[in-house]
């Protein structure tokens, strides 16, 4: 089976940085793996050269199909109401913006306009924004963080959903996921 992202012997460099080089590694559907490092190691970039956003400073990377980003970048207009900042990527991505917010319990915050929205309160409608892509790729930067207890259990569950699905996810996180056959990858051992 084709994997659905495959990176190949892939450097990133920020400016005159190396920040890794070497590293490599598949996802297949139903696959989730886990990129663990410290601050600055490069987390948020793999997770955007993945995205097709950067360009890689050296090797390859090959993603079959969509991927939804998640990153800390709010892409909604803070000065619309959530309902209607979702429902206009909802509707480029031809998704219900309801079907959207539903499982990331957000119905009641759909008046409520983004600029008023708690830390936790945006990063839940920010996957609530990757839901409504349908993309089969998943590459979640901090996905838990800002959030509490249940919040984070509520995420953890959807990736659960999405990878038992068919779906893969790519999560840079320094936080526990406690998914079933999650893979952690170390960007330390690809230290450049």
């Amino acid at each position: 089976m084709q994997p659905r992202l495959a990176v190949t012997d892939l450097a990133c460099r920020r400016g005159d940085r190396l920040l890794f080089r070497g590293l490599g590694f598949a996802c297949h559907e139903g696959e989730a793996v886990q990129v663990l490092g410290d601050n600055g190691v490069g987390k948020s970039s793999l997770l955007r050269l993945c995205a097709g956003l950067l360009t890689p400073f050296a090797g390859t990377i090959v993603r079959t199909g969509p991927a939804a980003l998640l990153d800390e970048r709010l892409a909604l207009d803070a000065n619309l109401p959530l309902g209607r900042a979702l429902g206009f990527w909802c509707g480029l991505d031809g998704a219900e913006p309801g079907a959207a917010m539903g499982p990331l319990d957000l119905e009641h915050l759909a008046q409520v306009p983004v600029r008023y929205l708690s830390t936790g309160q945006r990063k839940r409608a920010m996957m609530a924004r990757v839901l409504g892509q349908k993309a089969p790729l998943w590459l979640l930067d901090e996905p838990l963080s800002g959030l509490d207890e249940p919040a984070r259990a509520l995420i953890a569950g959807l990736v659960a959903e999405h990878c038992a699905g068919g779906g893969t996810a790519v999560i840079a996180s320094h936080q526990p996921l406690g998914l079933p056959g999650l893979r952690a990858i170390h960007l330390r051992d690809f230290a450049a």
